[in-house]
C-alpha cells in the first residue's frame, strides 16, 4: 500500500517526487444529503418521516459512476471531497449500520480510484439533520434528545422545506436561519457541551453529549474500519478524513437569551431569540420580529404572531423510549423543556418567566466567559481529538482535515500537542451577497471577513463597489483566511473544501435565455480569489447528478451544481495529438530526446495544424454546458519547487506561473493541467524563462487531459501560457446562445 501517493510536508502537499501538489477538488455529490429510498428530496412532502431510508444508490449508481467520474476528470479535477452523512450508517437505530451501503460505497470508491482521484471523506451535515431542515445525524438522535420532529412545523422549532405547505414558495436561503431555532440551537448544544448544560440528559447512564459524540464518532470509525479492511482503497484513493462539516456552537456563548446575539449576521423570515424559540417550543404564543433580505443584507419588516396552539417541540410523556432500546433517567422528564428543566426559565406560573438569561454565557465549570473563540478552543476541540484519535487509531497514516466553525478564527494550535503535522486546515468561504441574492452584483459586495474581524468602524465602510474591486476583495478575504491559519494553527495546508456560486441567478434568467455571462463573471470571481490565496487547493460545491432547473439541487432550493442534464452540451475542443518545444512526440510517461533550450528568456509557438487532425471542436458526450469557461482552467498540479503564484485570465487567455526551483532531477519536470478548451493545439503560445517544455495529454483510465510539462532549472523561474486566438468569439457565444434558447423551447 503506497501511502505516500500524497503526503503533508508542512505547508503543502507533496507527491512521491517531492513536487509540491495542488488539488483541483470537487464535492461530490450534494444529493448525498438526502435518502435514495424513499424519494427524499426536499422538496418531496410524502414519507417524510420515514425511518425505513437507504442511501444506496447515492452519490450515484454503480452503473452511472464511469459516466460521472469520466466527466469530472475531463473538466480537470484531480481531488473529490465524497459526501456521506452519518444517517447514511446509522439511520436504523443506535450501533445498527448500513452494511449494504458502506459495501456499496466501498464499490463506488475502487471505481473512483482508477481514475486517480484523491479523495478525502466529509461526515457532512447541515443544520443538524434532515429533520431539522438540513441533513446529517440520524433522526433518532432527535428523539434521544426528547423533541418530537413532527412538531417543528407548527412551533418554528426549525422550517422544514418539506412540510412546507407549498415548496416551490420555500423562501431562499431559509433554511440557514435553522442555525438559531430551538431544535439545532438544542442539539448542537447537547453534542457538545451536555455535560455542562443539561446534567439530567442521562441516557443509557451517560450524558447525552457522550451518548451523541460517542455514536458518530463510533460509526464514523466503523466505515473507516472497512474501508481499511478492503486493502486497496485506504492511502491509495481515501487520503484522508475531515471532521464533521460545518460545526455551529448552539447556544454555547449566548449572552442573554432574551436578544438577538450580535453575532447573529443572518436573520430571515421570523427571527425569535432563543428564548422566544423555548417558549414557542413549549406552545406559548409569541410576537416575533420578521427580516428580509435586502441589497445590503438582512433589514427588519415588521412582526408576527407564532402561535402553536399549545403543541409542544418535546416528546410528550406517552412517548415510548424502548423503540430504540435506551432507557432515559427519571430525572429526565419528557413532556418538558429540557431547558426549563435546567432552570433557565419557568413555566410554572400563568406567564413564564425568564431565570437565567446568561445561563450559557459561562463554563459552568470554570466560570470562563463564552464565546465562539473559546469554544473553539475548547468543546470543538475537545470533540475533534476524540474524532481524530479514532481513526488515526483505524489507519495511522490518514491526513486529518480539520474544519473549525466557518468564517470563525481557526483554533489556537501552533506549537501546542495538537499541532498535528499530518493535518490539513479545512475552510469554507462562499460569496455571501451573491449567494443569499442569487445575483452577480457587479457595482459593489461587501469585506464580510474584514466586517466579521472587526476591520471597520462600521459596517458601511466594506461596501467596495466596482467589479475590479469586488474581484480584489474576493481575492484579499480568501488570502486573510490562509494568513490566518498559518498564524493560529501553524504550518498546515489550507484547503478550501466549500466555495462556489448559485447558478439559478436573477429567477434562472439563463435558463430561459441561454445567457450565463453572470454566472461565469461570479465563477470566475471566485477562482481568481483561489488563484491569489496561496492556498493549496480547493473543492467546489458542487456536482449533483440530478440537479434540474425546477428544483436545482434537489435541497432546500439551492442550486450551486456545476452540471446540470438540463443544461446545453458545449462544444469542447479536442484533440489527440501532440505539441513540443521541439519536433519529438510525446510519449504518455516519459520524455523522448527532448532538445535543451536557452536558459534565457526564450518563446516558443505551437505549429500550425490542419483541421483534419488538430483543433477540431467536437463534443464532449453527456457534457452539459454551465458556465463551464470561467471553471474549466489551467492549474499548476505538480510543482518542482515552491509555487509563488499563478493567475488564469479568463479575458486574455493567459495563464502565468512564477515558482522558485529546488535543485531538481533533469527528468522531473513541473506540471500545469491545461485545458484545450482555452488552449487548443495550434492556437497555443508558450513562453518560459527557462528551460524546455512539452504539451502532451495524460491518460486516467478512459479519459485524456492535456497537460504541459516544464523542465526548468533552479532559482525564480516563469511560464506564461496564452492562446494565439481570441479566445471564444462573440459571434460563438451567440450561437451557443441561440441553440440553448431553441432547446429551451422545444422541451
Amino acid at each position: 500500500m503506497n501511502h505516500l501517493r500524497l503526503r503533508v510536508d508542512g505547508r503543502t502537499f507533496r507527491d512521491p517526487l517531492n513536487r509540491e501538489i495542488i488539488l483541483r477538488g470537487i464535492n461530490v455529490a450534494g444529493d448525498a444529503k438526502y435518502p435514495k429510498t424513499p424519494d427524499l428530496r426536499s422538496h418531496n412532502l410524502q414519507e417524510f418521516f420515514e425511518e425505513d431510508v437507504s442511501f444506496v444508490g447515492r452519490p450515484f449508481s454503480l452503473e452511472d459512476a464511469d459516466i460521472h467520474f469520466q466527466r469530472l476528470r475531463k473538466w480537470g479535477y484531480n481531488t473529490i471531497r465524497y459526501i456521506f452523512t452519518w444517517e447514511a450508517i446509522e439511520h436504523a437505530g443506535p450501533r445498527i449500520y448500513d452494511e449494504h451501503w458502506i459495501d456499496f460505497t466501498i464499490g463506488i470508491l475502487r471505481i473512483a480510484k482508477q481514475y486517480n482521484f484523491y479523495i478525502f471523506m466529509d461526515p457532512h451535515q447541515d443544520v443538524w439533520s434532515r429533520l431539522s431542515g438540513g441533513s446529517g445525524a440520524p433522526s433518532w438522535t432527535l428523539y434521544a434528545a426528547g423533541l418530537n420532529p413532527k412538531s417543528f412545523k407548527d412551533t418554528q422549532a426549525a422550517l422544514v422545506h418539506n412540510t412546507w405547505d407549498n415548496p416551490a414558495d420555500f423562501p431562499k436561503m431559509l433554511w440557514c436561519t435553522n442555525y438559531t431555532r430551538l431544535a439545532c440551537q438544542t442539539m448542537f448544544t447537547l453534542f457538545w457541551a451536555g455535560r455542562d448544560f443539561a446534567p439530567k440528559a442521562i441516557i443509557d447512564g451517560v450524558n447525552i453529549q457522550d451518548y451523541l459524540q460517542s455514536h458518530f464518532i463510533a460509526a464514523c470509525e466503523y466505515l473507516a474500519q472497512r474501508i481499511q479492511n478492503a486493502s486497496d482503497l485506504e492511502g491509495e484513493v481515501v487520503i484522508g478524513w475531515e471532521s464533521i462539516n460545518e460545526p455551529n456552537k448552539g447556544l454555547i456563548g449566548t449572552q442573554d437569551i432574551s436578544s438577538i446575539p450580535s453575532e447573529q449576521h443572518l436573520q430571515l423570515g421570523t427571527s425569535p431569540t432563543a428564548f422566544q424559540g423555548m417558549l414557542i417550543g413549549s406552545g406559548w404564543p409569541c410576537k416575533v420580529k420578521t427580516w428580509s433580505f435586502g441589497k445590503f443584507g438582512p433589514y427588519q419588516s415588521g412582526t408576527e404572531v407564532i402561535d402553536p396552539k399549545g403543541e409542544q417541540a418535546w416528546l410528550s410523556t406517552e412517548y415510548d423510549d424502548s423503540q430504540y432500546g435506551w432507557h432515559r433517567d427519571p430525572g429526565w422528564k419528557l413532556g418538558e423543556c429540557l431547558w426549563g428543566q435546567h432552570g433557565v426559565w419557568d413555566s410554572s406560573e400563568r406567564k413564564p418567566t425568564l431565570l437565567q438569561k446568561d445561563y450559557f454565557s459561562r463554563n459552568p465549570q470554570t466560570g470562563e466567559t463564552l464565546d465562539y473563540e473559546r469554544f473553539t478552543n475548547t468543546y470543538f476541540l475537545n470533540h475533534y481529538r476524540a474524532y481524530k484519535d479514532a481513526l488515526r487509531n483505524v489507519c495511522g497514516t490518514t491526513i486529518m482535515f480539520c474544519q473549525p466553525p466557518v468564517m470563525e478564527l481557526p483554533p489556537t494550535l501552533k506549537g501546542t500537542v495538537d499541532d498535528d503535522p499530518n493535518m490539513v486546515h479545512a475552510a469554507h468561504f462562499y460569496d455571501g451577497l451573491t449567494l443569499l441574492t442569487k445575483h452577480w452584483n457587479r457595482l459593489y459586495n461587501l469585506d464580510i471577513v474584514g466586517l466579521l474581524r472587526g476591520k471597520y468602524l462600521a459596517p458601511a465602510f466594506a461596501i467596495k463597489f466596482g467589479e475590479k474591486s469586488i474581484r480584489k476583495i474576493l481575492r484579499r478575504q480568501l488570502k486573510f483566511l490562509r494568513d490566518e491559519s498559518l498564524q493560529n494553527m501553524g504550518d498546515h495546508p489550507l484547503l478550501f473544501s466549500e466555495i462556489g456560486i448559485p447558478y439559478d441567478m436573477d429567477d434562472k434568467h439563463a435558463y430561459k435565455s441561454g445567457d450565463y455571462r453572470s454566472q461565469v463573471k461570479a465563477m470566475d470571481a471566485n477562482h481568481f480569489a483561489l488563484e491569489g490565496s496561496k492556498a493549496n487547493g480547493f473543492a467546489l460545491w458542487a456536482y449533483v447528478a440530478e440537479n434540474d432547473h425546477e428544483w436545482g439541487d434537489q435541497w432546500n432550493g439551492e442550486d450551486l451544481s456545476i452540471y446540470s442534464p438540463n443544461d446545453l452540451e458545449s462544444p469542447i475542443p479536442t484533440s489527440s495529438h501532440s505539441t513540443r518545444s521541439d519536433s519529438t512526440v510525446c510519449s504518455k510517461d516519459h520524455l523522448i530526446n527532448v532538445k535543451e533550450e536557452k536558459a534565457s528568456l526564450c518563446k516558443a509557438s505551437t505549429p500550425n495544424c490542419t483541421s483534419s487532425n488538430l483543433s477540431q471542436t467536437t463534443l464532449w458526450p453527456q457534457q452539459s454546458y454551465r458556465a463551464v469557461e470561467a471553471f474549466l482552467r489551467p492549474t499548476p498540479i505538480y510543482t518542482n519547487g515552491q509555487l509563488e503564484s499563478h493567475a488564469f485570465d479568463l479575458k486574455k487567455c493567459t495563464f502565468t506561473m512564477r515558482l522558485i526551483a529546488n535543485q531538481v532531477a533533469p527528468e522531473t519536470p513541473s506540471e500545469i493541467y491545461l485545458p484545450d478548451f482555452h488552449f487548443p493545439m495550434g492556437n497555443t503560445s508558450v513562453e518560459v524563462s527557462g528551460g524546455k517544455w512539452e504539451i502532451c495529454h495524460q491518460e486516467f483510465h478512459t479519459v485524456k487531459l492535456q497537460y504541459l510539462r516544464w523542465w526548468h532549472g533552479e532559482g525564480t523561474v516563469d511560464i506564461e501560457i496564452r492562446r494565439t486566438k481570441c479566445k471564444h468569439t462573440s459571434r460563438e457565444y451567440a450561437t451557443l446562445q441561440k441553440l440553448h434558447k431553441t432547446r429551451c423551447m422545444m422541451m
